[in-house]
């Protein structure tokens, strides 16, 4: 079963904003599912994502595992702490495409990469603005798990469509809004 969710950054000046949104067919908000926020500047990134913005109710976090990591090994874990899975940036890889990987106890490894090598290679002499598109399949079958698309405007929103959903919708929406918020680290 496919099922669509938008992730939106608020526009602030001091704290990145996301809110994650259940989509319908049409790409209309149906039912918000969390709201999170990045404090920037951090030295070891830590995300919390809560039930909404009021921000009584921690439901998940995404957290570096190390301080300034190249790899951008991240931990996705519950409230209670246990880990649900985990993402990293393959550094060198991502020279030429954007490459990530996505984990999950007992389910096969996902690599996600940019679909456009053009904008990819733009973006890396300047053309910072141009969206970027990610394909995320399984790496040993190449089956298709998500993907997540940028659409333009003035705040940074991202479609994301999954076609397994045998993955812990936490992960990936911590994996959408980890695009975002350490893309460019």
């Amino acid at each position: 079963m496919t099922v669509h969710y938008l992730v939106r950054q608020r526009i602030t000046l001091m704290v990145n904003r996301y809110e994650v949104w259940r989509a319908d067919e049409a790409w209309n908000p149906v039912e918000q599912l969390a709201f999170a926020q990045q404090k920037r500047g951090r030295l070891r990134e830590e995300v919390p994502f809560y039930a909404d913005d009021s921000k009584a109710h921690v439901r998940f976090t995404l957290q570096a595992r190390n301080v300034l990591d190249l790899s951008s090994v991240v931990d996705v874990r519950d409230e209670a702490g246990t880990v649900l899975g985990g993402f990293r940036k393959d550094f060198r890889r991502s020279l030429l495409l954007t490459t990530w990987y996505m984990e999950q106890e007992g389910l096969p490894r996902v690599l996600g990469q940019e679909t456009s090598s053009l904008y990819a290679v733009l973006r890396r002499i300047g053309f910072d603005l141009l969206p970027y598109d990610f394909l995320f399949a399984t790496e040993d079958a190449g089956s298709p798990v998500m993907t997540i698309v940028r659409k333009w405007g003035v705040r940074d929103t991202y479609r994301v469509t999954v076609e397994d959903d045998r993955y812990d919708p936490r992960l990936i929406h911590a994996v959408a809004v980890g695009l975002d918020a350490l893309q460019n680290r």
